[in-house]
C-alpha cells in the first residue's frame, strides 16, 4: 500500500512510553501497514523507531516532551477557513422553540461558549480533563419530563463523556492517546472535527484497593420525595451490594445541622449498612457545611494509607444554612483533597437542584460529579462502573494542543469551558486540574478550519498529570497529522460519528451559534441511524429516543 492511499485511514493511536504506575515502558511490536476498515474503532498501534518507507502506511511517531517523533507528511484535501469569528460572551437565545419552558428555580451557570481562535495569534489551547456526567443526565430528566433544559444547564464534554468509546485499553501503560477527524456534517464552511480521546488503564475489581467511604446524605426536608432520599437509598443499596469485608462504610447525615449515623462499619456486615440507610427521615434545613465538615473529619479519623478514602455527597444540593457557596468551601475541600480525601458529589432530584454547587464542590475534591435521575443510573455508577467511581489513577490531569499554524486556520473547543487553564500553566504543578479513575475515557471534540492545500502535522498533543501512588508528574505528548482525517464524515468510526451528533445536540441544547443551521430533524435522522449501527447500546438508542422526543417538543 502506498502513502497516498494511506489517507483512507481514519485514526492514529497516541502511544505512550510510560508504564502504568511507575512501571517500564512496554515492548515495541511491529505496526499495521493495513488500513482499518471505514467504521472501525481506532486500532492501537506501537510506533516503529524511524520513519517509514516510502511505500508503508503513514505511522504515529511517539513523544515525549524531550524527544518528539519524526512526522511523515501526506497531501490531504483542506477547506477554506470561514471569516473570523470574536468572542461569544454567552449563549445568544436566537433559536425559537414551542416546548413547555423549564422552570427558574434550579441554579446552573452561564460559563459562555469557546469561539474561534486565530491559530497564528495563539497555537496552544489548554483545558483540565473532567470525567462529570451529570450534565447529559440532567438535561435527559428535564426531557423526560416534557421539558426543554436551561441551555446554562448543557456542558457539551459532560454528553460527550457519557457514552462508551471505541478506544483499546492500554495494554502495560499508564494511558493510550487516540485522535481521529472527518468534515463536520452539520457545517458548509469547511469546518472538520478533530476527537482526542484518552483512555486509563483498567483495574480489574478483584483487584480495586480497600475503600474507606463516608457518606454525607442530606435528609433536609428539601428531600423529602421519592426521587431524592428514597433513590439515594436504592442507590446505596446497590453500591453496598457490591462491597468487600475489607471496605468500610461510616454514614454522617444533615439537615438543620450534622451528626454521625452509623460509624465505620465492614463492608461484610451488609444487614447493618442496610438497616441505618433505610432509617433515614427527612427533617430540618439544609446544612451542607456542617454535612461535610463533620463527613470529612469522620473520613480524616478513619483514613486508610494506600487505600482508596473517599467522601460521597447526596443531595439536592439545596444549601440555605451555613456556607452555601462553594467558593467558602473551596479551601477546606481542597486541603483534605490534597491530603488524600477525594469526594464524589451524587445529585438527586429537580426542582431546586443546585448543579452548581454540586459540580463546584466535586472539582475541588478531586472528584466526580454524576446526576442519578432513575435507578438504572445508579446501576451504571454503583455497581457498572465501581472501580472508576471509586478508585483515581490520575490527579491534575490536564491537556495542551499546539496547533500547527502553517496547516490550521482556526479552531475552537467544543465544551470546556469552565475547565480552561492558562496556557503557561500547564506544566505549573500547582495548578488544579483534573482527575481520572480507573478504566475511564475522556474525549475533547475540537472544531477546527485549515488552510487550503496545506498538509502536514495538525497539532501536537500532550497530557500531564500526577500519579496518585507516588505522586510524581509524568508527560507525553504526540502528533495528529492530516491523513488522519476521514474524506468524509461516513467513513469516520461509528462512535466517532456518535460523539460530533452528541455533541452538536448538546449545542443545539444551549443554543450556540455554532449550531443556528441544525435542527432537530438533522439530528434525530442520524441519531436513528447510529442506535441501529451500534447495536447492544442502550444509552444510544436512549440517546435516539431523546433527540426524538426533544424534536417533538421543539415544534421543528
Amino acid at each position: 500500500m502506498n502513502a497516498k492511499h494511506s489517507t483512507l485511514i481514519l485514526s492514529v493511536v497516541f502511544t505512550l512510553l510510560l508504564a502504568a504506575c511507575g512501571g517500564a515502558a512496554s515492548t515495541e511490536a511491529p505496526y499495521s501497514t493495513q488500513p482499518p476498515a471505514a467504521t472501525q474503532a481506532p486500532v492501537y498501534i506501537s510506533p516503529p523507531t524511524s520513519a517509514p518507507a516510502a511505500t508503508e502506511a503513514p505511522y504515529y511517531a511517539a513523544a515525549t516532551a524531550t524527544a518528539p517523533g519524526t512526522d511523515y507528511i501526506q497531501p490531504q484535501p483542506t477547506f477554506a477557513p470561514a471569516a473570523t469569528q470574536g468572542p461569544i460572551a454567552q449563549s445568544p437565545l436566537t433559536v425559537p422553540t414551542v416546548a413547555p419552558v423549564a422552570p427558574a428555580d434550579n441554579t446552573f451557570q452561564n460559563y459562555g461558549i469557546i469561539p474561534f481562535t486565530d491559530a497564528r495569534e495563539d497555537p496552544l489551547s489548554t483545558f483540565a480533563l473532567d470525567v462529570d456526567t451529570a450534565s447529559y443526565t440532567v438535561a435527559r430528566r428535564y426531557i423526560n419530563d416534557g421539558l426543554i433544559p436551561p441551555a446554562d444547564a448543557i456542558r457539551p464534554e459532560e454528553f460527550v463523556n457519557y457514552f462508551d468509546q471505541d478506544y483499546v485499553a492500554p495494554p502495560d501503560v499508564a494511558f493510550a492517546l487516540y485522535a481521529d477527524g472527518a468534515p463536520s456534517p452539520f457545517h458548509r464552511d469547511g469546518t472538520q472535527i478533530l476527537r482526542i480521546g484518552i483512555q486509563g488503564y483498567n483495574v480489574p475489581e478483584s483487584e480495586r484497593k480497600p475503600a474507606a467511604l463516608t457518606f454525607v446524605i442530606d435528609v433536609s426536608g428539601s428531600m423529602a420525595q421519592d426521587n431524592r432520599l428514597g433513590l439515594v437509598k436504592q442507590s446505596l443499596q446497590m453500591l453496598v451490594d457490591r462491597l468487600r469485608p475489607s471496605d468500610t462504610v461510616a454514614i454522617v447525615i444533615y439537615g438543620s445541622d450534622a451528626r454521625i449515623h452509623l460509624y465505620p462499619t465492614s463492608g461484610g456486615d451488609r444487614e447493618t449498612i442496610l438497616n441505618a440507610i433505610y432509617s433515614l427521615q427527612p427533617e430540618g434545613s439544609t446544612n451542607v457545611e456542617a454535612g461535610l465538615r463533620l463527613g470529612y473529619d469522620l473520613a480524616n479519623s478513619i483514613y486508610r494509607p494506600g487505600g482508596i478514602n473517599r467522601v460521597i455527597l447526596c443531595s439536592d444540593g439545596v444549601a440555605n444554612v451555613g456556607a452555601t457557596h462553594p467558593d467558602q468551601l473551596a479551601a477546606y475541600i481542597r486541603g483534605y483533597a490534597d491530603a488524600g480525601i477525594s469526594l464524589t458529589t451524587t445529585g438527586f432530584g429537580m426542582g431546586n437542584f443546585n448543579d452548581v454547587l454540586m459540580e463546584q464542590l466535586a472539582d475541588n475534591g478531586d472528584g466526580n460529579y454524576a446526576y442519578v435521575d432513575d435507578l438504572d443510573e445508579a446501576q451504571r455508577l454503583f455497581v457498572d462502573n465501581l472501580t472508576s467511581t471509586l478508585q483515581v489513577i490520575a490527579l491534575n490531569a490536564k491537556v495542551q494542543v499546539d496547533f500547527n499554524s502553517e496547516v490550521v486556520a482556526r479552531y475552537r473547543l467544543i465544551g470546556y469551558e469552565n475547565r480552561a487553564i492558562a496556557d503557561q500553566d500547564f506544566r505549573n504543578n500547582a495548578v488544579d486540574a483534573g482527575e481520572i479513575g480507573a478504566g475511564h475515557t475522556v474525549t475533547a471534540l475540537y472544531a477546527v478550519q485549515l488552510f487550503p492545500g496545506a498538509e502536514g502535522r495538525l497539532a501536537s498533543v500532550a497530557l500531564r498529570w500526577e500519579d496518585p501512588a507516588i505522586h510524581e508528574v509524568r508527560e507525553i505528548s504526540g502528533n495528529f497529522n492530516s491523513w488522519d482525517i476521514a474524506k468524509s464524515f461516513d467513513e469516520a468510526s461509528l462512535r466517532y460519528q456518535l460523539d460530533v451528533v452528541v455533541a452538536q445536540y448538546a449545542e443545539v441544547l444551549r443554543f450556540s451559534p455554532y449550531a443556528a443551521e441544525t435542527d432537530f430533524n438533522d439530528l434525530r435522522i442520524r441519531a436513528q441511524r447510529l442506535s441501529v449501527q451500534i447495536p447492544n447500546d442502550a444509552d444510544v438508542a436512549e440517546f435516539a429516543q431523546l433527540v426524538e422526543r426533544a424534536s417533538q417538543m421543539s415544534g421543528w
